[in-house]
């Protein structure tokens, strides 16, 4: 399996947004977790499409390889900013399926800008909706702390939501990216991995550390173990 590391900018200094996407991709991210919070789904407001728009030129490796940028809406309603969003050039887009009046809808919307689009779900939401998009989306998001506020300690019952994430996708049959979102760190990294995640994303854990390029590669050799 590819296992992907997502740092999550949330956690980055906001005076120096393009030079912590720099350092962090230099660091061995594979993607940048852009957390979008509006202050109404919950309880905190972040950033919006323009800060988007204006850090895709520093995703980007030394070489010039684009960095994906993976958008997670946390925001009610989704459409209209969704478009915003991948007009900016977010290469994901993951939206809460109780944020939005018509999810299959909303879904469509976003795969109709050429991005690729993802559910999330809070701990105690149920996966029961995947049951008919399933065959739609490009990536499922689980979040493993309640969502609104950077770092937050991880909620062991995710893992067996992970678990029965990871069958469905293996039984759908397709290319589809389950990514883990709260209280990533170094020591639990692997038990996530092996409950079925291939996508991590890491705020506090990365960026709230004096060697970014450290944690990451601490992250992966964990990944290996």
């Amino acid at each position: 399996m590819t296992y992907r590391i997502a740092p999550s900018i949330l956690s980055a200094d906001f005076a120096r947004l393009g030079e912590e996407v720099k350092n962090v991709i230099d660091a061995g991210a594979d993607w940048i977790h852009f957390d979008v919070m509006d202050n109404h789904y919950v309880p905190n407001l972040t950033f919006g499409p323009m800060i988007c728009s204006a850090l895709k030129p520093h995703a980007k490796t030394a070489a010039g390889v684009a960095v994906p940028i993976d958008v997670h809406l946390m925001i009610s309603p989704v459409d209209a900013l969704a478009a915003s969003f991948a007009e900016a050039g977010a290469d994901y887009i993951s939206f809460h399926p109780d944020a939005s009046s018509h999810v299959h809808r909303s879904i469509q919307a976003i795969k109709s800008k050429g991005v690729k689009v993802g559910l999330v779900f809070n701990p105690a939401e149920p996966l029961d909706v995947l049951d008919w998009v399933i065959d739609d989306i490009d990536l499922i998001l689980i979040m493993s702390v309640n969502p609104g506020f950077g770092g937050q300690s991880f909620i062991d019952s995710a893992l067996r939501k992970i678990e029965a994430v990871r069958k469905r996708i293996d039984a759908s049959g397709k290319d589809i990216r389950l990514e883990v979102d709260g209280g990533i760190k170094t020591d639990n990294i692997r038990r996530v991995a092996d409950a079925g995640a291939d996508t991590f994303v890491a705020g506090s854990a990365i960026f709230g550390k004096p060697d970014y390029k450290a944690v990451v590669d601490a992250m992966r050799s964990a990944l290996r173990a």
